[in-house]
């Protein structure tokens, strides 16, 4: 049975810069504060731009990097969480501003995880038969979404977008996908939410952090095994951009000193399902990662939801 692997990748974020300092004069924070506690120093804010726009502009950068056309594209997944609009979905909108004709298109949302979820979902589509090359994003704009007097949650969350091209692989060439472990702690889903019609993110920080820290590493090992990659293998490790303490504490555990580990959470916050797309493609963008190494992808967050799988670096 084919396989899938991802040939380019593709990023897009807002221009506007706004720093902690920024925050520290909307609500009582301070930049030490924001980095001792998160890990952040800036993050992008989106103006009239949407999350289709921010999709469609990192999809077809992926595109333009893939070698491919429009033409060759079949099916379009988009995870989000913070779309306004319900209908067009963002997937359809995106194929429509590309030019892509009559592909398979939908969006889900498993908030933070949801990247890996789309690329999970794709790859399975591909070994199935029912595409060919397929288009993932990861796309955000929480900004609408956020209680600017509250505190907590304020200084976390940002805009932005990644994609990745994915297409089948020849009979007699490897994987670049692995088996994706997905699964979800429904009991905590009060933990981060965004609920009603007039909703703001809410997020019990804590119990996050310590489900985080405990819970996603043991997952993370079972997508390495499920590769047939050893923790020690890897070249680099891009996990859901949450905050930089619940990144170090799981790298940690996951005992891979040799890896890259991705902290873009530095300078463009916490975007949700865009967070680990946009990560990985300014790393493949800098060539901080060899063509072919393996990386381990994981998303984590609301529903709680999880995912992850090792991918081959494009």
């Amino acid at each position: 049975m084919a396989g899938s692997r991802i040939v380019a990748m593709g990023h897009y974020q807002p221009s506007r810069v706004v720093t902690n300092d920024e925050i520290a004069q909307m609500v009582d924070t301070s930049d030490e504060w924001i980095r001792d506690r998160v890990g952040i120093v800036t993050r992008r804010i989106a103006g009239d731009e949407t999350v289709a726009d921010m999709a469609t502009a990192a999809a077809g950068k992926a595109l333009a990097n893939s070698g491919l056309t429009a033409a060759d594209i079949d099916l379009v997944v988009v995870a989000t969480c913070s779309s306004v609009d319900r209908s067009p979905n963002v997937a359809c909108r995106v194929a429509a501003k590309l030019g892509i004709n009559a592909p398979g298109a939908f969006d889900l949302n498993t908030a933070c995880s949801g990247f890996a979820y789309g690329l999970g979902t794709v790859d399975h589509a591909i070994r199935a038969g029912a595409s060919r090359n397929a288009i993932v994003v990861g796309a955000e704009k929480l900004s609408d979404f956020t209680d600017w007097t509250d505190r907590s949650t304020c200084i976390i969350f940002a805009d932005g977008a990644g994609a990745a091209v994915v297409t089948a692989t020849a009979d007699d060439e490897p994987a670049g996908i692995g088996p994706v472990v997905w699964g979800s702690a429904p009991e905590k889903s009060d933990a981060v939410r965004i609920e009603g019609w007039q909703p703001y993110i809410a997020q019990e920080g804590q119990s996050v952090f310590r489900w985080a820290t405990t819970a996603i590493a043991p997952l993370a090992l079972q997508a390495c095994e499920r590769a047939g990659v050893h923790p020690s293998e890897l070249a680099a490790f891009v996990p859901h951009q949450a905050n930089g303490r619940i990144i170090d504490g799981i790298a940690k555990r996951l005992n891979i000193p040799d890896a890259i580990i991705a902290k873009d959470i530095v300078e463009s916050g916490n975007t949700s399902a865009a967070s680990i797309p946009l990560a990985l493609s300014k790393l493949v963008e800098r060539r901080e990662v060899p063509s072919g190494a393996p990386v381990l992808l994981f998303g984590f967050g609301g529903g709680l939801t999880y995912a992850g799988q090792v991918v081959r670096c494009p």
